[in-house]
């Protein structure tokens, strides 16, 4: 009986997520790609009309969205990546010239899909202590587009959750919460947008957002002794365009 049920507690337990390697795998792969076009154009067997799709800021957005994509980073890394996708099509095929009038209904339609097909969060994902006692108010699941949201947590088993904002914001005070037993995990998307977390000085805070023309800043006034020392919580996610902080009171 003692052995199932460690067995199932296991299994609940946070695997480490092999992304970062993904992440480095795909940066080299478009490193070593854009080396190969950069040889072929110095020494002359590069068509011009491929050179100048490689070489363009739409071409430079998509490889920015699989990066994004290969690591922590899927709804933003796609958006990247349509938006690359569609104003390349111009130069691909012959589409008329107000072609570009559809890019914000585009935009508009993929994010509402987004948000529509949205699953609710899975605690077993984020929390690492699961038990069948979490409820909604221990997790958290926004998404902002063109819009801001501030919000007070109270939770006394917070569990992490998942913040999305584009081209919006998200402030979330953490002050009056406490961290769940274990690790908790907290997943941010952030692209032309950002999220503010304000975090009680005492808790271990781990970060691990990676930021592509964006950054992720750490402000906090940490507590040299922590009173949450089998508690923890990890930030990930990614900053593209955009970034936020954590900072205490």
């Amino acid at each position: 009986m003692e052995k199932n049920y460690n067995m199932r507690h296991e299994h609940h337990h946070i695997t480490p997520v092999d992304a970062p390697r993904s992440k480095k795998l795909m940066f080299g792969i478009i490193v070593l790609c854009a080396g190969v076009l950069f040889l072929f154009d110095n020494i002359g067997i590069l068509p011009e009309n491929i050179k100048h799709i490689f070489f363009s800021w739409q071409m430079l957005l998509i490889a920015i969205g699989l990066i994004a994509v290969s690591g922590h980073g899927a709804v933003p890394g796609l958006i990247l990546i349509s938006i690359g996708v569609f104003f390349l099509l111009p130069y691909i095929f012959n589409v008329p010239f107000n072609f570009t009038r559809l890019f914000w209904p585009v935009i508009l339609i993929f994010i509402g899909i987004v948000i529509i097909f949205r699953r609710k969060p899975d605690a077993k994902r984020f929390c690492d202590s699961f038990r069948e006692e979490v409820t909604a108010s221990d997790l958290v699941d926004d998404v902002n587009v063109f819009s801001g949201i501030k919000r007070n947590i109270n939770s006394q088993n917070f569990c992490g959750g998942r913040v999305t904002s584009i081209f919006g914001g998200a402030e979330l005070d953490l002050t009056n919460a406490a961290l769940a037993p274990g690790k908790s995990v907290m997943e941010l998307q952030c692209i032309f947008g950002g999220v503010t977390l304000i975090v009680p000085a005492e808790w271990r805070v781990r970060i691990e957002v990676s930021s592509i023309l964006g950054g992720f800043a750490d402000k906090r006034q940490v507590a040299k002794i922590s009173i949450n020392s089998d508690s923890e919580l990890i930030i990930r996610g990614v900053a593209i365009f955009g970034g936020g902080e954590i900072k205490t009171r």
